[in-house]
C-alpha cells in the first residue's frame, strides 16, 4: 500500500467512526461523583461553574488531563429557585452594561475556559437582547457556545450565525432523572441517533446522577469504541451555518 492509499484508506476509517462528544456540567462545587468522572476512560468536555469553591481545582485539573474546560454560565430559567442558579447569574432583567460585567468575570474566574454552556437558561437562551451581549463577550474572547437546549425557543441559533460565534447543541441529557436505568436507556438513545448523524452531543452531570452517570458511561465506553471516537467539544467545531440545527424537546431547566 502506498503512502496516498494508506492516508486514504485512514481517512475512509475515521469517516465510519462516529463522534460523541461527552460533557459533564456542574463542575466547581465540589460535587458528588467529581472523582469518578475525572477518571473516564476517554477524553471530555469539563463545564465549570464560576465562583464556587473548587472551581479552579477542577478546571485546572480537567486541563492537566488534556479535556476542554468550558464555563458553566448560570443563567435565568423560565421555571426554577433562583438559589439553584448560583453566584454571578445572567438574569432577563438585567442590563447590557451588568451582563457583559457578569459574563467577563465568569470566564476570568474559570481558568482554562475554551467555550460556554448555559447552567439552566431557558428564559435567557430565548431572550435576543441577552444572549446577543452574552455572545458579543464570547465571540470576543475566542470561546465557542454550546446550547445545552433547555428550551426549544432558543435563539442561539440564529445570533450565532449572525455574530459568527462557533454554535454547538446538545442531543440528549443523559441523567435528567436520578436512576442507573435511566442513564443507560438515555445511552441507548444516543446511539440510536447515531445510526443516522454523525456526531452526537451529550451532557451528563456531577452532583445526584454523578456517581451513576459515571458507572455508566464506563461500562458504555469500551463497548462503542470499536465505532465510535469519544472527542471534546472543540474536537467537533465546525462553521455554526453548516450545523443540522434539531431542536431539544427537554423542557424549561
Amino acid at each position: 500500500m502506498n503512502n496516498a492509499e494508506a492516508v486514504g484508506k485512514e481517512a475512509a476509517e475515521m469517516k465510519g467512526h462516529r463522534q460523541v462528544a461527552i460533557v459533564i456540567d456542574d463542575f466547581g462545587n465540589g460535587m458528588t461523583g467529581t472523582p469518578e468522572m475525572m477518571q473516564l476512560p476517554v477524553k471530555f468536555t469539563t463545564a465549570v461553574m464560576p465562583f464556587m469553591p473548587t472551581t479552579k481545582q477542577d478546571a485546572e485539573l480537567a486541563h492537566k488531563l488534556g479535556n476542554d474546560v468550558i464555563v458553566h454560565m448560570p443563567m435565568e430559567p423560565v421555571r426554577g429557585k433562583p438559589e439553584w442558579l448560583g453566584p454571578g447569574a445572567i438574569m432577563t432583567s438585567m442590563s447590557e452594561a451588568e451582563i457583559r460585567k457578569r459574563v467577563e468575570a465568569a470566564i476570568d474566574d474559570v481558568p482554562f475556559a475554551v467555550g460556554m454552556n448555559n447552567h439552566m437558561g431557558s428564559k435567557v437562551t430565548a431572550d435576543e437582547r441577552v444572549m446577543r451581549v452574552v455572545l458579543t463577550v464570547v465571540k470576543e474572547r475566542g470561546l465557542f457556545f454550546l446550547d445545552s437546549r433547555t428550551t426549544y425557543k432558543t435563539v442561539l441559533p440564529k445570533l450565532t450565525a449572525e455574530l459568527g460565534v462557533p454554535l454547538l447543541s446538545n442531543q440528549v441529557f443523559l441523567d435528567d432523572v436520578y436512576s442507573t436505568n435511566h442513564i443507560a436507556k438515555q445511552v441507548g438513545v444516543m446511539r440510536k441517533y447515531l445510526e443516522n448523524n454523525e456526531s452526537c452531543v451529550i451532557i451528563g452531570h456531577v452532583g445526584p446522577p454523578g456517581k451513576m452517570t459515571a458507572s455508566v458511561l464506563k461500562d458504555a465506553i469500551p463497548r462503542m469504541q470499536a465505532d465510535t471516537q469519544f472527542v471534546r467539544l472543540s474536537d467537533m467545531l465546525v462553521p455554526s451555518a453548516e450545523q443540522d440545527i434539531i431542536p431539544h424537546p427537554g423542557g424549561n431547566r
